[in-house]
């Protein structure tokens, strides 16, 4: 079994990944490609050069340092050749204006559980604990499945948040272990949800059904998208859910906002949905309301 893997980002004091205060551990490496991804640089299990273009100041110091040609200075224009980069570091070290890292880092077991514990006052005082991330978690099942058993030894709780796209053997065996389930719920139809996540949605249903049958609770979470999934027909489908697992913790909906592209260009990859604004407050209100209305009582704003 691993005892290391990728970590992208790790969150003290999270308030929203689940019950009380909480830190949330963020894995690298995500098995679907959404289109409306807020974590772009968390789809590749690779590390990657991330570069803020808003505090370049064109000084030039990175491309002095560099061995590999990564960066380029063109009449004050800074561009990057991300394929070339080795992640040495060196530029990072040599940007003053902290333009530059490197995300994804390798950790062990024992590093990330010792982010974990420090903690350990405000998860007992708040009813918190470890949440894993992502990316997806399940994708380093070993990892994951290692990571959470020390905190079950340690009385940390525990959540994990998943998009459910995992073998069966794999989301069986990590649930004993689980003890509140963020669940994404995107798109009901299996094509259309191939067509804006990369793959289809069989078995994350089944997975769903398995989280709940396991009688682990499973708060569903639900992206909701404007002219993707902003629909009656959509939101009739969340109360369909409701109606099937009335047993549901909660039913979160995550208005999109458009953050995810301006990391897609700072790691070098295609913008998305470009056309898309952040929803505004009176828009995923109206949402809440729609629901409502269908009889999805419980659905509130993620």
């Amino acid at each position: 079994m691993s005892d290391k893997a990728i970590i992208f980002d790790i969150q003290r004091a999270s308030l929203h990944d689940g019950p009380g205060i909480r830190t949330t551990v963020f894995l690298k490496g995500c098995p679907l490609e959404c289109l409306w991804c807020h974590n772009p640089e968390a789809v590749a299990t690779s590390r990657q050069l991330f570069f803020y273009y808003d505090k370049c100041t064109s000084c030039g110091d990175c491309a002095k340092v560099c061995e590999d040609e990564v960066h380029h200075l063109t009449d004050g224009i800074h561009t990057i050749d991300y394929d070339k980069c080795t992640f040495c570091g060196k530029c990072v070290e040599a940007c003053n204006s902290s333009a530059l890292k490197i995300t994804g880092a390798e950790m062990t077991i024992d590093q990330v559980m010792a982010e974990v514990m420090a903690d350990l006052d405000f998860y007992t005082n708040s009813g918190g604990g470890m949440t894993l991330s992502g990316g997806e978690p399940l994708l380093h099942f070993s990892f994951s499945m290692r990571l959470l058993q020390r905190c079950k030894e340690m009385g940390v709780n525990t959540c994990v948040e998943t998009s459910g796209f995992a073998s069966e053997v794999h989301f069986r065996k990590i649930l004993p272990y689980v003890d509140t389930l963020l669940f994404d719920y995107k798109i009901a139809g299996s094509e259309e949800h191939k067509k804006y996540t990369g793959a289809p949605n069989e078995a994350i249903l089944a997975n769903l059904d398995i989280a709940y049958q396991s009688g682990v609770p499973v708060i569903l979470r639900c992206p909701v998208i404007p002219g993707i999934n902003d629909t009656v027909e959509h939101f009739g489908h969340i109360r369909d859910l409701d109606r099937k697992y009335p047993n549901l913790k909660g039913i979160e909906i995550l208005p999109y906002h458009n953050t995810g592209n301006n990391k897609r260009t700072s790691i070098g990859t295609r913008e998305t949905l470009a056309e898309l604004g952040t929803t505004t407050p009176e828009v995923y209100l109206k949402w809440l309301v729609q629901l409502k209305e269908l009889g999805c009582a419980k659905a509130t704003i993620g």
